[in-house]
């Protein structure tokens, strides 16, 4: 590595840590995003189509929602509004957003509306079937006129204003408009993330983050390659008088043009087992970084480094600071097995996802016994992958937790070791939700 390049990943360090110390508000179209998990082992007597036994089901808050989520993984306080209806879905989105910590919701009902609900039934690791439910048209006058007023206080107490345009009838006609004049006027920065093809309504925004097929229905230009993308982004830029624009553009990475000219950043992701929720993940760090104060290539970097995470995980899933500093600093050989109990989480999500059997089994291992190595052989016999709870023990240990874990991620019949406070292992379990829970180790 050379100087140069260690200088900038010593500075991203830093950046990272200065992304929890912000406050966003999020203004956009909040969804209900249900995945419904099963086994199917026959075709249906009444029509040829499989059968979903089903096991389990998650539900989160998707579209806006996401990007709320994302931050607050991030360590920022957020102001969210949006608009639900007065059905079952939103009831279970107000419950679900209102129980996150440094979120306060303004999540406005409208009588007779339908919440957006996405319903994804999977089986072995594949999507089956994805049923919509939603309204699009556009959400009734009074409850955009009080949305804008909510919006102007709260922007006195965030740093960064963004805009989630998923076409769900939020921000339609005057209300983007009115929203980027109030933070004009309140000296905030806003970034939007936009939908269709009429950008007027975005015009003056700090930044806009479209995909390559939006910028390409946005301009009517060509944008197959690096150059056509500029042409584009430029075209975009200077029509409506942004500040920057953005350009996701997949496994090619992301193309920034601004005052300064256009960059490229090149995809991070190592692997890609779902790009659901990517940008989302790509705004909200993006917002985070503007929000901190980082220059924009920097917060660019990092947005870029956010997504390349989240598609290496499964469903809707969230970067959180862990995961940046492993990105830039990833732990080798065996060591990578050791993580947090919440990327231990999203492992078994995975897992479950390609239909794996993932077993949990925990203990002090101090020290690790011939009996241990035994238990844990055949724990991993019963399992495809296995997980074990190191408990902490810091009290009267004989060797320090970093070097037991150490010692258990080296063996090849553990997958993953996560740190467990004593007596944690009934919150760890519910956390990982494993298929069998073996009897506990010395």
């Amino acid at each position: 590595m050379t100087p140069t390049t260690l200088g900038m990943e010593a500075s991203l360090v830093d950046a990272i840590g200065l992304l929890g110390h912000t406050s966003a508000l999020v203004i956009g179209d909040v969804m209900l995003d249900r995945y419904v998990y099963g086994d199917v082992e026959r075709i249906s007597p009444e029509a040829p189509v499989p059968i979903l036994a089903i096991e389990r089901e998650v539900a989160v808050p998707g579209g806006a929602g996401n990007v709320v989520r994302n931050l607050t993984a991030l360590g920022a306080a957020v102001a969210f509004i949006s608009v639900v209806g007065d059905d079952q879905a939103g009831s279970d989105l107000t419950g679900l957003i209102g129980g996150q910590p440094n979120i306060e919701p303004w999540l406005l009902v409208q009588g007779g509306r339908i919440t957006t609900l996405k319903t994804r039934f999977l089986s072995a690791g594949q999507q089956l079937l994805r049923a919509d439910r939603e309204e699009t048209s556009p959400v009734q006058t009074r409850l955009a006129e009080r949305l804008v007023r909510i919006a102007r206080d709260a922007m006195a107490a965030t740093s960064v204003t963004v805009l989630s345009d998923y076409g769900k009838g939020l921000l339609t006609g005057e209300v983007p408009g009115q929203l980027i004049a109030a933070a004009r006027d309140a000296g905030r920065p806003v970034i939007v993330d936009p939908r269709g093809a009429d950008y007027a309504r975005y015009a003056g925004a700090d930044i806009v983050m479209p995909n390559r097929t939006d910028l390409a229905e946005a301009t009517g230009m060509r944008v197959d390659g690096e150059a056509a993308v500029v042409a584009a982004a430029t075209a975009l830029r200077q029509r409506h008088g942004f500040g920057a624009v953005l350009v996701t553009r997949g496994n090619d990475g992301m193309t920034l043009l601004d005052e300064g000219g256009a960059r490229h950043f090149p995809a991070e992701a190592a692997e890609v087992y779902d790009i659901a929720g990517a940008g989302d993940t790509a705004v909200a760090t993006l917002a985070a970084g503007v929000g901190a104060g980082l220059e924009l290539p920097m917060a660019v970097r990092l947005a870029n480094i956010a997504a390349g995470i989240v598609v290496g995980k499964v469903g809707t899933a969230v970067a959180r600071p862990s995961d940046l500093l492993a990105a830039l600093s990833p732990q080798v050989g065996a060591l990578r097995k050791i993580v947090s109990r919440e990327a231990a989480a999203e492992h078994v999500q995975r897992w479950h996802h390609k239909g794996w059997r993932v077993g949990f089994t925990h203990g002090q291992f101090d020290p690790l016994r011939p009996d241990d190595l035994g238990r844990l052989e055949e724990a991993r016999e019963a399992c495809d992958r296995l997980v074990v709870g190191l408990n902490a023990n810091t009290n009267g240990s004989a060797q320090p937790v970093a070097a037991r874990a150490a010692m258990l991620a080296s063996l090849a019949s553990v997958d993953l070791v996560t740190v467990i406070e004593d007596d944690a292992q009934d919150a760890a379990i519910a956390a990982l939700r494993p298929d069998i829970v073996v009897s506990a180790a010395g």
